[in-house]
C-alpha cells in the first residue's frame, strides 16, 4: 500500500543547426504568415498541414514555427534492411527533421532505447535546428504507420518541451496528397543555438527497481492499485512465439495485461483508431481508468503508442499514466523465471 500511495503522489507532481535540403521533388506549400497554436496532441494530416500553410517560416523571423520531425525507425533485423535515415531521404514532409531513435539514447545502456541524459537530449535538438518555443509535430514511416514516433514525441515531452504533437499519420499524408519531397540531409551550421539543457520529468518514467517492487507484490493483498499494459504481440506475451532479440525469453511480467499494438491501428492505414474505439478496447480488456497505468513493450519504443492511444482515448488521467523505459528487453536480462517474475501462459 505504501508503494501505491507513492506512485500516486510522484506521478501526479555552440551552433544552431539550419538546414540545406536537396530537393529531388516537392510539391510547393501555398503562401500565408498569419500563426496557428495546434492545441491537440494528435494531429490528423490536414491540421499539420493549414499549420504549415500559416507558419510558413523566413530566415530573420525569430517566432515561434511548426517543424515536422521524422521519427523513422526499423528493427535492426528489418527484412527489407530498411533504416530510418534512408526512408527519410526517399520522402519526407518538407522542412522536416530527422530524430535518429539509435543516436540519441544512453549509448551506455546495455539496454537499445533507454532515455538519454538531459545534455545528450539537448545538444539533440540542437544538431537538428530546434528551437525550445518550436512546436513539433513528431510523424512515423509511410511503410509502417504508427510504431515509432509516439516514443519519440513521449521523450520530448519528458524533457520538457512544451509544444509536442504527434501526426495521425504519415501514410494517410501521402495518400491524401499532401506535398513531400526527397534528397539528402545536410545539417549546416550558421549560428549559436539556445535550446537549454532540460530536466527530466521523472515522475513519467519508471526504472527497473520500482517495476521488480510492483510485479513481486502482484497477487499480495492490497497490491491491485497499478496496471502493467504490455504492448507486444499476444504470443510474445504468452511465451509462446519467440523474442526478436536472440536468447531472450519470451513471456510477461506478472500481472501484466496484454494489449498488442496491433490491436490500437488502423489495419489499413496504421493509424490510431478513434478515441472511442480505443477506449472500449480497453475496457474490454478490464483496464481500469481510475487505476495508475504503466506502458512497457520490447524495448520502450511501441510502449508509448500504448500511452499515446490511452491519452487519444481519454482514459484515465495523464499524471497516473507512465512508461517503463527498459521494458521487456531489461526485464528478461535481469529476472529469471525461476524467480516467479517472468510468467507464460499457454
Amino acid at each position: 500500500m505504501a508503494l501505491l500511495a507513492q506512485i500516486m503522489q510522484s506521478s501526479f507532481a555552440k551552433p544552431r543547426p539550419t538546414l540545406r535540403i536537396i530537393p529531388v521533388r516537392t510539391r510547393a506549400h501555398m503562401g500565408g504568415t498569419r500563426q496557428l497554436n495546434l492545441q491537440s496532441f494528435i494531429l490528423t494530416p490536414n491540421e499539420l498541414s493549414i499549420a504549415l500553410t500559416k507558419n510558413v517560416p523566413t530566415k530573420i523571423s525569430t517566432a515561434p514555427r511548426v517543424i515536422p520531425l521524422c521519427a523513422a525507425w526499423f528493427l535492426p533485423n528489418d527484412p527489407q534492411g530498411r533504416t530510418g535515415q534512408r526512408v527519410f531521404e526517399q520522402r519526407r514532409i518538407p522542412t522536416a527533421r530527422f530524430f535518429d531513435l539509435d543516436a540519441v539514447k544512453d549509448h551506455a545502456s546495455p539496454y537499445p532505447h533507454m532515455l538519454p541524459s538531459a545534455e545528450t537530449f539537448a545538444k539533440a535538438m540542437q544538431d537538428i535546428g530546434i528551437r525550445k518555443d518550436d512546436e513539433v509535430v513528431v510523424y512515423d514511416t509511410q511503410e509502417l504507420g504508427i510504431f515509432s514516433a509516439p516514443r519519440v514525441a513521449w521523450t520530448l515531452q519528458v524533457f520538457g518541451h512544451p509544444g509536442v504533437h504527434l501526426l495521425n499519420n504519415f501514410r494517410l499524408w501521402v495518400e491524401q496528397g499532401y506535398p513531400t519531397e526527397s534528397g539528402k540531409f545536410e545539417p549546416v551550421v550558421e549560428e549559436p543555438s539556445h535550446y537549454p539543457t532540460p530536466a527530466l520529468d521523472a515522475a513519467r518514467v519508471v526504472a527497473f527497481s520500482e517495476m521488480k517492487e510492483i510485479a513481486s507484490d502482484h497477487g499480495k493483498e492490497g497490491s491491485e492499485g497499478v496496471q502493467v499494459l504490455d504492448a507486444r504481440s499476444k504470443g510474445r506475451w504468452a511465451g509462446t512465439d519467440p523474442e526478436p532479440r536472440p536468447g531472450l525469453p519470451s513471456g510477461h511480467i506478472p500481472g501484466s495485461i496484454s494489449v498488442p499494438v496491433s490491436e490500437l491501428l488502423d489495419p489499413h492505414t496504421g493509424a490510431l483508431l478513434p478515441g472511442e474505439e480505443l477506449r472500449r478496447l480497453f475496457e474490454s480488456k478490464g483496464v481500469d481508468s481510475e487505476r495508475p497505468i504503466i506502458s512497457s513493450c520490447g524495448t520502450g519504443v511501441t510502449a508509448a503508442v500504448v500511452d499515446a492511444a490511452l491519452g487519444e482515448a481519454g482514459f484515465g488521467q495523464p499524471e497516473a499514466r507512465r512508461l517503463y523505459d527498459g521494458s521487456w528487453t531489461e526485464w528478461a536480462q535481469r529476472v529469471s523465471e525461476a524467480d516467479g517474475l517472468i510468467r507464460k501462459k499457454i
